[in-house]
């Protein structure tokens, strides 16, 4: 999550500007408008190994309450 909230930090620093953020190039243009590219189609194995990561966390939760303790 910090990978998104930082990039966020600087689109709404360059809105706040009165600039256009260019997501392709994560970086603020003052002349030109640019198309919302969503940060999961920019990052599509950051994002899918996140869930994964997840997911394999939530399995051993999961096998974590239905073990006996020792």
């Amino acid at each position: 999550m910090a990978v998104f909230w930082s990039e966020q930090s600087a689109v709404n620093e360059c809105l706040s500007a009165g600039g256009s953020f260019d997501y392709l190039i994560s970086a603020c243009d003052m002349t030109q408008s640019h198309p919302f590219v969503p940060f999961g189609a920019r990052n599509p194995l950051f994002v899918n190994l996140t869930m994964l990561a997840s997911a394999v966390g939530f399995g051993f939760c999961l096998i974590g309450l239905y073990v006996r303790a020792r």
